[in-house]
């Protein structure tokens, strides 16, 4: 009985202390892991650095790039508003007098600044206009040294009775939930909206989705045209199959009337013969 009872104490000691074991090596791993990330974070931060410095080399040489295309833009009338209006993001941010106003830009562009990590500008030019004095109408993103994101932007200079963004909210006041629904807060307010700078959408869609190439936007096929084509596509086919009806309804018709004149030829004959 006491032989039995020491082997169970050894039993569990020996448990015990394969558990501490376990334990002490599972904290030196942990340890060690802890060490391996750092090294690896270490890294990362070198590569974004690295990734910067590329991103700002290869910034300079698209200048001129960037430049030539703008004076081919310039050749071609409402580039821009085309292209917004085929961007499924910001045609829903655009009414209709705002599509009305950016008849009248002209020109866009979007300037990182030399250190990219501290944000970017987006300049629009316009045409002389009936909505408001400013020639160029822009917004800066900036990044502060902890990272706290803020923006600031044109006031725009709006001519008597033309504020779209008073026009827009008075409507929304006035109008029932659904043409709230239907009809979006003026696209100018971007330009005073600060309230979160760093979860600006239109902002970074414009950077980084339009700016690009706003070419594959611009040469989007509109879609009212499409759907025309097709009903008069439609239409044509209908018409044919019908043509094709009266057709075959038509040689059907001669081939009965063909059957009645061979129908009465035999009659005569019969009665020719019975006479």
């Amino acid at each position: 009985m006491v032989l039995l009872r020491n082997l169970k104490y050894y039993t569990i000691n020996s448990e015990v202390r394969v558990l501490k074991m376990n334990e002490k090596e599972q904290q030196e791993a942990i340890e060690h892991i802890d060490e391996v990330q750092n090294e690896i974070d270490r890294l990362n931060e070198q590569a974004s650095e690295e990734i910067l410095k590329v991103e700002q080399k290869y910034n300079k040489l698209r200048q001129p790039f960037f430049q030539k295309r703008s004076e081919l833009i310039a050749k071609i009338p409402n580039f821009w508003v085309t292209t917004f209006v085929n961007h499924p993001q910001v045609s829903a941010l655009l009414g209709e007098e705002d599509e009305e106003a950016l008849h009248y830009l002209t020109r866009v562009e979007v300037t990182e600044f030399e250190d990219i990590k501290s944000g970017y500008r987006i300049d629009f030019y316009f045409d002389e206009n009936p909505y408001f004095e400013n020639k160029v109408l822009s917004k800066e993103f900036h990044l502060n040294e902890s990272g706290d994101p803020s923006s600031k932007s044109t006031e725009i200079k709006w001519k008597s009775g033309k504020d779209l963004t008073k026009r827009s909210s008075q409507t929304q006041n006035k109008a029932s939930r659904k043409r709230q629904h239907e009809e979006p807060e003026s696209f100018f307010t971007w330009f005073t909206d600060h309230s979160d700078a760093g979860a600006d959408e239109l902002g970074e869609v414009i950077k980084d989705d339009i700016w690009p190439n706003p070419l594959q936007y611009y040469l989007v096929p509109d879609m009212d045209d499409e759907e025309g084509e097709g009903e008069e596509d439609d239409d044509d086919d209908e018409e044919e199959e019908g043509l094709e009806d009266i057709d075959e309804e038509g040689d059907e018709d001669e081939g009965e009337e063909d059957e009645d004149d061979d129908e009465g030829e035999e009659g005569e004959e019969d009665e020719g013969e019975d006479d």
